[in-house]
């Protein structure tokens, strides 16, 4: 059927992404856009049935890590499987534009250590028709997706392009290296992209253990290119930071934003060696709008965390000397081992010699079963070292059994930030504040450990409908945080709302039936990768730009998805 045609969403109700009171009407698409909403509208040339379901707008999912997958993949999974209609790549200063020839190698390095993609899936799928952002972008616009893509420069990439190894190294960028980055950075917005993003966490590093490039960039540095950003006059600023010196660090991001006079988003974690910190920052994020700047704090609708299983990169028994001797077996074989009581006894009695890691992956009280539907806010009680205790069982012993059912693949989980207290109160007051943001949910990135692009998902399961250790939250008000919030914060003011006038992005659910599956481990990334997925009951049609990219949880094959270049408008 032709994009002309008229589509109708029969009787549905429909939460408009305004935040106002749920209405009972039917919603015509035309031409990519909402034609009419009200009762009783005249028959389309299609109809999709949504009595009984909520209507809402396509989510916008500023967070994510496709940068390589949006140039080998026309679907964009798992967000668009979780009702995403939009999503912007280029996050945290890591991406693949520009690019060098000889400087390839040094950016997939990279990605493969921040963002756990694993070099053999970069190296077979990127087909690096590109030197230029403005290459990268005319890659991206030749293309056809399930969702719409917006872009950010990334900082790491622009300076490894200007400053080579000097980059790699940390050294200071002259003044010349600075006008090149500046101008770079300008030249990618103007050509479309909506954001520059850049890192300054330690945490972030190739797998040999050297920092993103972008970690000690001086002020003078961050400055100039945000000046410059702001010269183009549309665009973001995204960073992350340590903020190991809070007061020092948010200097500098105020004085980026009034250089570049656009908003800035910062990653917010409640970390436990400072469980109240993030609170401080909010207050300063909500000081800095006070005088006139405008920050969000990007928070989580839930742990950050990671899943431990044998089938994927990490579990609990990683770093041991047995452990070491199976890892780089395939799945099969490696489960064959792992059912030999011999193993089992040895790798037991073995040590993790790595305390940081061993504490990330086996520190019991800290790590649940995941379950399915799968369980993000556990209650202590469900620890593997209270549920060890209550068998009378060691809690490595108990860890290992478990891992051994389902043929291997249960999955365990372990909150890494978000969860100092036990439960989710801290990440409620997070996104409850007026100046945040729901994001992090990282698509694309960290393929091995964790899921979290269906985080939008468990916001309306979860928070709007099934928690029981606390307080939810308005079904209106949520609908508002995914769609038109992230929509108007990156400048896209022609999606997020369900108007006349409208880009016809919705989505149809089944309020009743939607639930989360439990994360499963899928072999279909270039030369076979491996990576985590999660879909999820629910969403009886996704619809992008008034064409449903999925109708009962199956995909029809329309691609209506496109690069988004710039800010847009309602005409």
């Amino acid at each position: 059927m032709s994009n002309n045609s008229t589509r109708v969403i029969r009787g549905g109700t429909i939460l408009d992404g305004l935040g106002g009171e749920p209405i009972d009407a039917d919603i015509a698409m035309v031409n990519g856009k909402i034609s009419a909403i009200g009762p009783g509208l005249p028959k389309g040339d299609e109809e999709i049935d949504a009595r009984g379901k909520i209507v809402t707008p396509g989510f916008v999912d500023v967070h994510t890590h496709y940068d390589a997958q949006v140039t080998w993949s026309n679907r964009i999974t798992p967000s668009s499987w979780n009702g995403a209609t939009t999503t912007m790549i280029g996050n945290c200063g890591v991406g693949f534009a520009p690019c060098k020839p000889d400087q390839r190698d040094l950016l997939i390095k990279l990605m493969e250590g921040v963002e756990d993609i694993p070099e053999i899936v970069l190296t077979a799928g990127l087909p690096w028709s590109w030197e230029t952002f403005d290459d990268y972008l005319d890659l991206l616009d030749a293309r056809q997706y399930d969702l719409d893509i917006v872009t950010q420069v990334p900082h790491a990439a622009v300076r490894v392009y200007v400053m080579g190894e000097r980059a790699i190294r940390h050294e200071p960028a002259t003044a010349a290296d600075r006008a090149e980055m500046a101008a770079i950075a300008a030249a990618g917005i103007r050509s479309g992209a909506l954001g520059f993003s850049t890192s300054r966490t330690i945490n972030h590093k190739t797998k040999a253990g050297e920092h993103t490039p972008t970690l000690r960039a001086a002020e003078d540095e961050l400055v100039e290119i945000s000046a410059a950003v702001g010269k183009v006059g549309s665009g973001w600023l995204q960073m992350i930071s340590d903020f190991t010196d809070q007061d020092a660090e948010f200097a500098i991001l105020r004085r980026m934003v009034e250089a570049a006079g656009r908003p800035m988003t910062v990653t917010i974690l409640q970390r436990d060696s400072q469980p109240e910190s993030w609170r401080d920052l909010m207050d300063k994020i909500a000081a800095a709008n006070d005088d006139g700047l405008r920050f969000y704090g990007q928070v989580l609708t839930r742990p950050t965390g990671i899943m431990l299983g044998f089938e994927i990169s990490q579990n609990p028994f990683i770093n041991r000397p047995s452990w070491d001797r199976i890892a780089d077996l395939p799945f099969d074989k490696k489960l064959a081992v792992l059912c030999q009581p011999d193993f089992r006894a040895q790798l037991l009695s073995e040590i993790n010699s790595d305390e940081r890691l061993a504490y990330r992956v086996s520190c019991w009280e800290r790590i649940f079963p995941l379950g399915d539907p799968p369980d993000y806010e556990p209650a202590p009680e469900k620890s593997i070292a209270a549920r060890a205790a209550h068998a009378g069982k060691d809690p490595a012993e108990f860890a290992y059994d478990l891992l051994m059912e389902n043929g291997g693949k249960t999955i365990l989980y372990r909150p890494l930030s978000n969860y100092t207290y036990g439960n989710l109160d801290t990440v409620k007051d997070m996104f409850s504040h007026p100046n945040s943001l729901i994001g992090l949910g990282d698509g694309g990135a960290h393929v091995s450990i964790l899921s979290d692009a269906s985080a939008f998902t468990y916001m309306l399961t979860h928070w709007t409908r099934d928690r029981t250790r606390g307080d939810k939250t308005p079904l209106p008000w949520a609908i508002k945080r995914l769609t038109r919030d992230n929509a108007a914060a990156i400048g896209l003011n022609d999606r997020g709302v369900l108007r006349p006038g409208y880009k016809a992005d919705i989505n149809v659910i089944d309020y009743d039936r939607l639930q989360l599956h439990a994360p499963q481990v899928a072999y279909d990334l270039p030369s076979g990768g491996r990576r985590l997925i999660q879909k999820a009951d629910g969403y009886d049609a996704t619809i992008v730009s008034g064409v449903p990219v999925q109708i009962g949880g199956i995909e029809t094959g329309a691609l209506p998805g496109r690069l988004v270049r710039g800010t847009q408008h309602t005409e």
